[in-house]
């Protein structure tokens, strides 16, 4: 099961001419009236990228097979695409022209010793490893506590799609639901150009798309989206409410696993209810150990 190439360039591209205006592309709005469709005209983005009207009507249908990166540069701009959909725009034109293959490339489930060292290093600050399909495959103590109703719920591998969208605890961890259930979906789907026919993210689609309309919804509008920095907003059941940024970090010598840490800033309540999760969390660690090491923690037989 893969993608098909000429439906998800007709697509993309059609979904980013309906959202601009000619006023947003800085030119006049020909014919005048009142327009039956959304955005731009297709002979408005030819002009703006130009090319002939017949020849962009034949990329928007979905061939980009030969197409030179002097035309990419000019429907980017032309439909004023942003580093994400740029790179989108790139994949799905390597698509058109190699051919989706079954073959894949293997998406990371865990990570080397070594990472787990260096995430396990690190003390003050929330850390964990997620693979691009959103699989959680590594974390750190305070990782662990910060996104422990994640880890708590259904499903593995442990996955912040499918928490968002299946699990009704989401919407409570994420006081701002909806954009990071939308930001989920885009990067799933920046995932599903690059690596097309990776089985697990085939799998994990078809799932969210049977058992939610809202994923239904915003897979079908094409949005992209790579997470690199910002801020994140979530209702802990322990410390409450965390506003916290965030810095994504790709592991070089692993493609495909990327490092998240977050931290507050210095001197808010956030940096303070941090702090207290880490305690919290220390503390629960080392009574489980003290479980595990505890003669009593073992059934005696008489």
């Amino acid at each position: 099961m893969g993608i098909d190439v000429r439906n998800e360039i007709r697509d993309f591209l059609s979904s980013r001419r309906a959202r601009l205006t000619p006023e947003q592309a800085g030119m006049p709005s020909f014919g005048g009236g009142t327009r039956r469709v959304p955005g731009l005209r297709r002979h408005e983005v030819a002009m703006l990228a130009g090319v002939s009207v017949d020849y962009y009507t034949r990329l928007e249908r979905g061939t980009l097979k030969g197409v030179s990166e002097g035309v990419l540069d000019g429907l980017a701009n032309a439909l004023q695409l942003d580093e994400a959909e740029r790179a989108h725009l790139a994949d799905l034109a390597h698509l058109a022209n190699a051919g989706v293959k079954t073959t894949h490339r293997p998406v990371p489930t865990s990570v080397r010793p070594a990472v787990q060292r260096l995430l396990d290093a690190i003390t003050g600050a929330p850390a964990w490893v997620r693979n691009e399909r959103l699989d959680i495959v590594a974390a750190n103590t305070l990782g662990h506590a910060l996104y422990a109703p994640v880890f708590a719920g259904a499903g593995r591998p442990v996955n912040t799609a499918r928490f968002a969208f299946l699990d009704p605890a989401a919407r409570d961890f994420f006081p701002r639901w909806e954009q990071t259930a939308r930001d989920a979906v885009a990067v799933l789907r920046t995932t599903a150009a690059s690596n097309p026919c990776e089985p697990g993210l085939m799998t994990l689609v078809s799932e969210l798309s049977a058992k939610s309309e809202e994923f239904r919804t915003w897979w079908a509008e094409h949005d992209v989206h790579v997470h690199r920095s910002g801020r994140k907003h979530l209702h802990h059941p322990i410390v409450g409410e965390l506003e916290l940024t965030f810095e994504a970090l790709d592991l070089v010598a692993d493609p495909g696993l990327t490092v998240f840490t977050y931290g507050a800033d210095a001197g808010s309540e956030s940096e303070r209810s941090l702090s207290l999760l880490g305690t919290w969390a220390a503390t629960e660690l080392a009574e489980q150990r003290a479980a595990v090491r505890s003669p009593e923690s073992v059934d005696q037989v008489d």
